[in-house]
């Protein structure tokens, strides 16, 4: 199921059965297994709008941009890489995490760095040098944003995703004036049922011309939901699934 009002704006969050509008059903394509399905639309389609929501018609940024993903590990930040690198773009990861900067490499990241390092502008500029920034999808917000913006070229773009990290403390917008930079709010719910599903076609050809799937970082039993959000709040590779009884 596509981004549509269940779970929404009605009841159907964790459900055996549940009525849904037949305009958000899409079909689970070849070869994927039903947990990889629930794990994609949502953040697939919110990393698609990131990615492309700069022009109109939407479309991909130009082959060889700079693409930043902060929060890279989570199921938006995945998302992100991997569709990143179907359309040809250089994509620098952040992860405090050595473990899941190796898994992001594995998933197609040039570059991988620890967000808290006091270096991280200059160690990220020194690797796309002589090119900058020229996208960020930017999940964490906080004192990270500051940095994200520094490192943007002239018309770089940041798509907000989320604020993880808190507010941005002292944000200085006359940072974004002689680069000409802009900054956008992502919400998937503004798609309409024609856009999530031609968005999803893409999603789906771009995945399959790569040979790569969504990302499940573990699988939990309804009985043990507790335990899945309990595994939300540790930092999963991915996205965490619970499979209800039916």
């Amino acid at each position: 199921m596509l981004r549509g009002p269940t779970g929404v704006e009605a009841w159907g969050t964790l459900a055996e059965k549940v009525v849904v509008p037949a305009s958000n059903l899409v079909p689970v394509p070849g070869g994927w297994s039903l947990e990889e399905m629930a794990a994609a639309p949502l953040v697939f389609l919110t990393a698609w709008q990131a990615l492309t929501q700069w022009s109109d018609p939407p479309a991909p940024p130009p082959a060889s941009s700079v693409l930043l993903v902060t929060g890279a590990s989570g199921g938006v930040g995945v998302a992100a890489v991997l569709l990143g690198k179907s359309m040809g773009l250089v994509v620098v990861g952040l992860s405090r995490s050595a473990e899941k900067g190796a898994k992001l490499k594995g998933l197609g990241a040039d570059f991988v760095f620890d967000p808290q390092d006091p270096n991280l502008r200059k160690a990220v500029m020194a690797a796309i040098a002589p090119k900058k920034i020229d996208l960020a999808v930017d999940s964490v917000a906080g004192a990270l944003f500051n940095d994200v913006v520094a490192m943007l070229g002239y018309g770089g773009r940041i798509s907000v995703v989320g604020r993880s990290g808190g507010a941005v403390p002292e944000f200085n917008t006359a940072s974004l004036f002689f680069r000409r930079n802009r900054i956008g709010g992502v919400a998937v719910g503004d798609y309409t049922p024609e856009a999530a599903q031609a968005a999803w076609k893409q999603i789906v050809g771009r995945l399959e011309a790569t040979g790569k799937r969504p990302v499940v970082d573990r699988v939990f039993p309804f009985e043990e939901v507790k335990a899945a959000f309990a595994r939300l709040a540790q930092g999963p590779m991915g996205k965490v699934v619970v499979r209800v009884a039916g």
